[in-house]
């Protein structure tokens, strides 16, 4: 078995059922902007992506609204949206368990609405370490080692609980295993429904011990 010390989440669709935030989010920006409504397409694309790669996705064809959909953007409060997420299922309960043999960190796309969210829904303290797009977005292989780097640990005491294509490909290229979180479509080393589900994959596939430390935020 493997020695395991540090658990990486995404955020979206991780920590949190945030598709109806995101889309009621850029629906508002759209509006301003004279567009359309997301269409099918761009909903899957804005629940994976950064804010900057969405806007310049979501304006591919109007690329002359690029700096003002910016502007609106840094001008909404994302709080008006928080309405519209929910904590995954048992998610509290988890993170009580595993504070007290993992370190934990966030690796999100999320820029400057990462921390009022975490906030809001009393999770800051949960967490050792959070890494946001507005430091290193998660295609940039950095993201991941940077975090690995802060807390000393190798790859293989790692796993990273995501349930998109880029967080398998972040996965892929620092050689982290991933957990699939309610995707099992996705190409990864295990596939988990909900929070008891990663408990016990944790506990039949690694050895972990109590783990002392200090907040290092």
């Amino acid at each position: 078995m493997n020695y395991l010390k540090l658990l990486v989440f995404d955020c979206d669709g991780v920590l949190f059922d945030s598709k109806l935030a995101n889309i009621n989010f850029y629906n508002y920006i759209l509006k301003k902007l004279g567009r359309s409504p997301l269409t099918p397409e761009e909903i899957e694309f804005i629940h994976m992506h950064s804010v900057d790669e969405c806007l310049q996705y979501l304006l591919r064809n109007h690329p002359e609204k690029l700096e003002l959909a910016k502007k609106i953007q840094k001008e909404t409060p994302y709080q008006l949206f928080l309405k519209y997420m929910t904590l995954e299922d048992g998610l509290i309960d988890f993170l009580n368990w595993a504070r007290k043999y993992f370190y934990l960190a966030i690796c999100t796309n999320r820029t400057t609405s990462t921390f009022p969210l975490l906030k809001h829904f009393n999770l800051k303290n949960y967490f050792d370490f959070v890494m946001t797009a507005s430091i290193v977005p998660k295609n940039n292989p950095l993201a991941l080692l940077t975090i690995l780097k802060h807390f000393k640990v190798e790859k293989e005491a790692t796993l990273y609980i995501g349930d998109s294509k880029v967080d398998k490909d972040l996965c892929e290229k620092c050689k982290v295993k991933m957990v699939s979180f309610k995707n099992p479509n996705l190409l990864a080393d295990f596939y988990i429904k909900d929070y008891k589900e990663l408990k016990k994959l944790i506990e039949e596939n690694f050895q972990f011990y109590p783990l002392k430390k200090n907040k290092l935020y």
